[in-house]
């Protein structure tokens, strides 16, 4: 989904976002959206609970985003969108993974490659507003991994969800 789709859904309906920087030239970028993305349960989640954008941080065109136009500035080694600079707090590191709020607030930057298992501990960690009242640590020793339909495992009892 691009910016402007995003926005738009996001003003009728609000949810949050989340957003994966990457680049065209990032190896690992591409591993994580044939591996981790690929994966059915993680795109079905993600779908029902964010607006999806894939963000190229090398993408030439302006983007207005709160009231801000955001352009592409050109370097000696290519260059960097200015937005994708601000989302990831100056620390241009690819692939990287961004979640706004309700409100399009910063609510973390990930830098780095995530496996399907930690990507889908991560993605309902802050759909389910855990963020809010459980530090990750504690969150992480109780989370109950996803079958690949997407339900917590059997026994569970529904643990990963508010």
């Amino acid at each position: 989904m691009s910016w402007e789709e995003a926005l738009k859904k996001q003003e009728k309906a609000p949810r949050k976002l989340f957003i994966d920087v990457y680049t065209e030239w990032c190896s690992w970028c591409k591993k994580m959206e044939q591996s981790t993305f690929g994966e059915d349960h993680v795109a079905k989640y993600i779908n029902q609970n964010y607006y999806a954008i894939r963000f190229d941080a090398e993408y030439k065109n302006p983007i207005e985003f709160k009231n801000t136009t955001y352009n592409f500035v050109k370097t000696f080694k290519g260059g960097y969108h200015e937005l994708a600079a601000l989302l990831l707090q100056g620390k241009l590191s690819y692939p990287s993974l961004v979640f706004l709020d309700e409100d399009l607030n910063l609510i973390q930057t990930i830098p780095g490659f995530q496996d399907p298992e930690s990507f889908d501990m991560i993605i309902h960690y802050f759909a389910g507003d855990h963020y809010k009242t459980t530090p990750w640590r504690k969150f992480t020793k109780s989370y109950v991994p996803c079958d690949k339909m997407g339900h917590p495992a059997k026994g569970s009892g529904g643990k990963n969800e508010p």
